[in-house]
């Protein structure tokens, strides 16, 4: 991500006023950054409407020096369960590995570690032993951290961005120009939410299938009224359809409790029925996704609504049993639309 975003400017521009213990003036930090010093004002005054503790002092020769506020930056001491609450949350920053806030965030951890001391810190890791993040499914980002600051700059620059992009059917990758709004993670993955050019539409790309990618200096606009979490509303996840569907299913005694411990999507109504059995309803734009997650649940689950997804369920049901039974060699095509490249 180069520093020609805006994002990742501000945030050197922040680190770099908090390491000056006397402060910097506009020019030293126009020259830091390579940029002009109208682009410095302009990030500072952003940085004052927004509160941050940023403060300009006249020194010697009428010389004006900007930095952190006195007393803004404290020391910070954390009690022992906050230490291990902190160590255990590093792994969920591992979708930003390789950008610079993910080397914020080491750097932060390395000071902790710092400040505990060996022994403290063996205990952590003893304690960390005893809960374990599984992590089947998911995905490595380790060698994709120039990539994800390319997106990372697509998305915060709102810059036109060119992929390479190789779907899951595809043998070939192929370049897409997309306009990138945001990233979601699910289940153990990135996926990028963005206007595709060539489909004149919204797409998710899945970051593991992205090769390349490249902000462009074309800037766009996104639509005032997005909201990437609106967005994803009618999702069961992040594969997204085109319609307005009531999905209607009764979970049998053996896994009800287990549906009624976790909130599966914001729509859920969840009703216990005097056999212990649940009746589930949700509002989807699809149905590909949630076909998958009551198909788990094998034959606990009983879709009652929409008979569209009835018949895809028996439909797969029978293709499974036929891979058994040796009746067939291919698997039903699915009936859903997804919105995904």
């Amino acid at each position: 991500m180069s520093k020609d975003s805006a994002l990742v400017r501000q945030w050197l521009l922040l680190k770099f006023l908090s390491a000056r213990r006397y402060g910097v003036t506009v020019q030293e930090m126009a020259q830091e950054l390579g940029v002009t010093e109208k682009t410095i004002r302009r990030d500072l005054d952003t940085f004052k409407g927004v509160g941050l503790p940023i403060e300009e002092t006249v020194v010697e020769r009428g010389l004006k020096r900007w930095g952190m506020r006195a007393g803004a930056q404290p020391e910070l001491s954390f009690s022992m369960d906050e230490a291990l609450a902190f160590h255990m949350g590093r792994r969920f920053l591992e979708p930003l590995a390789g950008t610079i806030f993910w080397e914020a965030a080491q750097s932060g951890f390395a000071k902790i570690r710092a400040c505990l001391g060996k022994p403290a810190i063996a205990y952590l890791e003893k304690m960390a032993g005893n809960l374990h993040h599984t992590a089947v499914g998911e995905s490595d980002y380790s060698k994709k951290a120039d990539l994800i600051d390319e997106l990372m700059e697509g998305i915060e620059s709102r810059k036109v961005t060119l992929i390479n992009y190789q779907s899951l059917g595809a043998t070939e990758p192929v370049e897409y120009e997309v306009h990138p709004y945001g990233l979601t993670y699910h289940r153990g993955s990135l996926y990028l939410v963005a206007r595709s050019a060539d489909h004149d539409r919204i797409l998710h790309f899945k970051v593991d299938r992205v090769e390349q990618a490249e902000a462009q200096s074309l800037l766009f606009e996104p639509p005032a009224e997005f909201d990437l979490e609106q967005h994803l509303a009618g999702s069961f996840g992040v594969f997204q359809g085109e319609g307005d569907i009531r999905v209607k299913v009764r979970f049998l005694p053996r896994v009800s409790r287990y549906v009624q411990e976790s909130r599966w999507h914001p729509s859920q109504q969840i009703a216990r029925q005097r056999d212990g059995s649940l009746l589930a309803e949700f509002r989807l734009s699809g149905t590909e996704e949630i076909m998958r997650w009551l198909l788990s649940f094998g034959q606990h689950a009983i879709v009652l609504e929409p008979a569209e997804l009835r018949d895809a369920m028996r439909e797969e049901l029978a293709a499974l049993l036929g891979h058994y039974d040796g009746s067939t060699q291919t698997a039903p095509k699915p009936r859903a639309v997804e919105r995904k490249a």
